[in-house]
């Protein structure tokens, strides 16, 4: 069996991640390899993508999802918003419309039944067909459609409590019902999603992707990215085409052949944004996040909350940006002594973040005093 170290793993992960040198493709061929993009902070949807691509600024990434739809924006794993490329929307319907609904926690008394999220589903797949719809007229015309229970103010939000019909509506992302619309001014919208022909191996599908990305991995690991049981995961591996390695001595899958790593140890120094796919997809946490990282950069176990300093393919410090007007200010926070060359590096990464979000940066080495994002 071939056996392989976190430096080796490491490697692989940053370079097909994009991590390596900038790429000279499209956006959305960045976010395949990515196996999608963290949106719930557009901004850092953004640099994400930006900083993986030369030349790339946040208007590129604009155009490709608002004006090229190359990129749609919906709800992706762990119900989460995500920018995903429009060709590769079949496989994500129908990998995630066959993920068991765990209710997530509701209680019962304010939960759906199946029929009632079937409703939801085929209600928001019929307004929004032609159309663009805030979510107050969402709401609106999905009550309508359903009946006055699904206007039931019973979901938890964050300033009050929304109607009961939300608790399906990444469901309904997930079912290809909609996708994000290009907004209305300040206001989100929604419309329909892009036609999605069936797709059926769409779970071993997102296996083989993921593992492409960021294996080796485990059922478990790939569940805990998808947020779903790890019964339905491991059925996925089973008919992906995977092989098992030893990853630093414990058992672990990538595509069957694909055992290919760099012959050279990770290199560079990254700034990596809010949320972003390498280090929320990236296992095991403790050699992502070693020492001190995950005391600093981890919020109760979480990958994501804090924007990170990557150096050598290991989480080792913090950052945050702080934007007024054209200027943008970056505090960097390492945990670890930079050489005079990952000092330079670290210059060139906050030139390429400002390039990517068109702005004149200044950058502090220091302490960041801002909290983790919820």
């Amino acid at each position: 069996m071939i056996e392989l170290s976190w430096p080796q793993v490491s490697a692989r992960r940053l370079e097909r991640a994009g991590l390596g040198s900038p790429r000279h493709a499209e956006p959305a061929e960045v976010v395949a390899a990515m196996c999608g993009a963290h949106a719930q902070v557009m901004s850092a949807a953004e640099l994400s993508v930006g900083l993986r691509l030369g030349g790339v600024t946040r208007a590129h990434v604009r155009e490709a999802l608002w004006g090229a739809r190359t990129l749609v924006k919906t709800y992706g794993p762990r119900g989460t918003v995500h920018l995903l490329p429009a060709g590769d929307l079949p496989m994500w319907v129908g990998a995630l419309s066959s993920v068991p609904n765990p209710h997530r926690g509701a209680p019962p008394a304010i939960r759906m039944t199946p029929e009632q999220i079937d409703q939801v589903v085929a209600a928001i797949r019929e307004v929004l067909d032609g159309a663009e719809l805030t979510i107050d007229e969402l709401s609106d015309a999905v009550v309508a459609a359903t009946g006055p229970w699904a206007g039931d103010l019973v979901m938890p939000a964050f300033q009050g409590m929304w109607p009961r019909w939300r608790m399906a509506m990444h469901l309904a992302a997930h079912r290809g019902a909609f996708v994000f619309g290009a907004g209305r001014g300040r206001k989100v919208t929604y419309t329909a999603a892009p036609a999605t022909p069936p797709v059926p191996d769409a779970p071993a599908r997102l296996v083989r992707s993921y593992l492409t990305a960021y294996g080796p991995a485990t059922p478990e690991q790939f569940a805990q990215w998808v947020e779903a049981p790890v019964r339905w995961a491991a059925q996925a591996f089973e008919t992906a085409g995977v092989e098992e390695v030893l990853f630093e001595g414990r058992p672990a899958w990538v595509v069957a052949g694909d055992t290919a790593v760099p012959e050279d140890p990770p290199r560079g120094v990254r700034l990596l944004p809010y949320f972003d796919a390498y280090v929320v997809a990236g296992r095991p946490r403790e050699l992502l996040y070693p020492g001190a990282a995950a005391k600093r950069a981890l919020s109760g176990g979480q990958a994501g909350n804090y924007p990170v300093l990557l150096v050598d393919g290991t989480v080792s410090g913090v950052w945050h940006q702080r934007r007024s007007g054209s200027k943008i200010d970056i505090t960097v926070e390492p945990l670890r002594d930079l050489t005079a060359g990952q000092l330079r590096e670290l210059d060139e990464q906050v030139e390429r973040v400002a390039e990517v979000l068109e702005g004149r940066p200044r950058l502090t080495i220091g302490s960041v005093t801002v909290g983790p994002h919820a």
